[in-house]
């Protein structure tokens, strides 16, 4: 989703890919940059590699407000599908605890065995697949009740 936003005066077309994911990845002017929102008063940015401008701050403050997901399960605190293919193993349920880069599920895509790690700390509330299921690129996996820290992965 493209946002138009000043900062200083100086406008900004500014791409999110997703603004549920942690951490938000942000395209401005061509550069891409890596955001945790939880905490504004202690932004912190981080430049992707391969990059040769100098980052700029970034402001929350003017972006508008996301609106709230239609689908329950695509809220801020979701584990989603990185890649479409098949779930081999699931290795969490409902109510266990979970360490960010915990592996949650293995995905097989192309014959090749796939561990996704959770980017969230917290308590598993819903797991939505299960073995042998196909699922999509960005199709939920695992919810969590609370919301915890998210990984820098």
């Amino acid at each position: 989703m493209k946002y138009k936003i000043t900062v200083n005066n100086q406008t900004y077309e500014v791409e999110i890919e997703n603004i549920n994911s942690r951490p938000v990845i942000a395209v401005v002017d061509g550069d891409r940059f890596e955001v945790m929102p939880e905490n504004a008063e202690h932004l912190e940015t981080r430049k992707e590699a391969g990059s040769t401008r100098e980052a700029k701050p970034f402001d929350p403050h003017p972006a508008p407000a996301a609106a709230s997901s239609p689908n329950p399960a695509l809220s801020g605190n979701t584990q989603t599908a990185p890649l479409p293919g098949t779930v081999i193993e699931v290795f969490v349920k409902a109510g266990e605890k979970v360490e960010a880069g915990q592996v949650v599920v293995i995905i097989e895509a192309m014959k090749m065995k796939n561990s996704i790690r959770s980017v969230y700390s917290g308590v598993v509330s819903n797991v939505f697949v299960s073995v042998g299921q196909s699922v999509a690129h960005k199709q939920p996996l695992i919810k969590f009740a609370e919301m915890g820290e998210a990984s820098w992965m």
